[in-house]
């Protein structure tokens, strides 16, 4: 056999089957807190990729404007949490090197979530893509059922929405399709990424793995599904602002949720 094929049977061999475990009722809350005394140990990484994360979503709201695309502002920046999980990864790895005891700078923690990661992080990544257009698509064609080619001024869409029953039926339907399809991607992701970081998977076993931690654990999942709806509501309120504590908070919590119910 050539070496290239001994190499191959021997990344697919070496390669791990994660098992997934039961959650405890209080795990959750275990995780959020466990994920806060990470951000307060190394305070410098959880700001600045929260940084970067922030100032994507001011760039997107920026263009949506200039494109005369306001209408698609708030679709826009609810979908763009759907990528959270993808961009989150710099958090993992802080969380993994605390974890282990391991060195922190900001070459070794990217570095290593590049090596880390792979190509699989990259297919990965796709995934989240596909996800935030497949919710545009749809906050497109509500809209259009509701109102069609009239596209009324940002004011004159806020008052509509508030005040007219049509307008309360049109914010209800929008938001009840984002919350299937971004429970959909919650599921797919909440621990695929972190376990793509800490072993050696690839990302469909990842995703696999992922949905049998929801379908294990439904009610703990939902929960950190709803932590994370109304940590995102609570930044979109603060201009965004608020995604530098809860990127964090969330982004290390979540690495908590993964060692909590994955093992190997």
């Amino acid at each position: 056999m050539s070496d290239t094929a001994n190499g191959a049977v021997a990344s697919a061999t070496s390669r791990v089957t994660p098992q997934v475990l039961k959650l405890d009722k209080d795990d959750v809350y275990w995780a959020l807190k466990a994920g806060w005394r990470d951000f307060m140990a190394a305070p410098k990484y959880g700001l600045a990729f929260s940084a970067l994360y922030m100032l994507g979503g001011w760039t997107i709201l920026a263009f949506a404007n200039a494109a005369g695309y306001y209408y698609f502002a708030y679709p826009l920046l609810t979908g763009f949490a759907l990528i959270g999980p993808f961009v989150a990864a710099g958090f993992y790895e802080v969380s993994r090197r605390l974890e282990q005891g391991l060195p922190l700078s900001f070459p070794l923690v990217l570095g290593s979530v590049k090596e880390s990661g792979g190509r699989d992080l990259g297919w990965m990544a796709l995934v989240t893509v596909f996800g935030l257009i497949i919710w545009l698509d749809f906050a497109f064609f509500v809209y259009l059922f509701f109102y069609g080619l009239n596209i009324p001024k940002l004011a004159d869409m806020v008052t509509v929405i508030f005040t007219t029953p049509k307008g309360q039926a049109f914010f209800l339907v929008g938001n009840l399709l984002g919350a299937i399809v971004a429970f959909f991607m919650f599921s797919i992701m909440v621990v695929s990424c972190p376990l793509l970081l800490d072993k050696d998977v690839d990302f469909v076993t990842a995703m696999l793995t992922s949905l049998k931690v929801v379908a294990k654990n439904p009610a703990q999942m939902f929960a950190w599904a709803f932590l994370i709806a109304l940590f995102m509501a609570f930044s979109i309120l603060t201009g965004l602002l608020g995604l530098l504590i809860a990127m964090p908070a969330l982004g290390h919590g979540t690495w908590h949720i993964y060692r909590k119910s994955v093992t190997n």
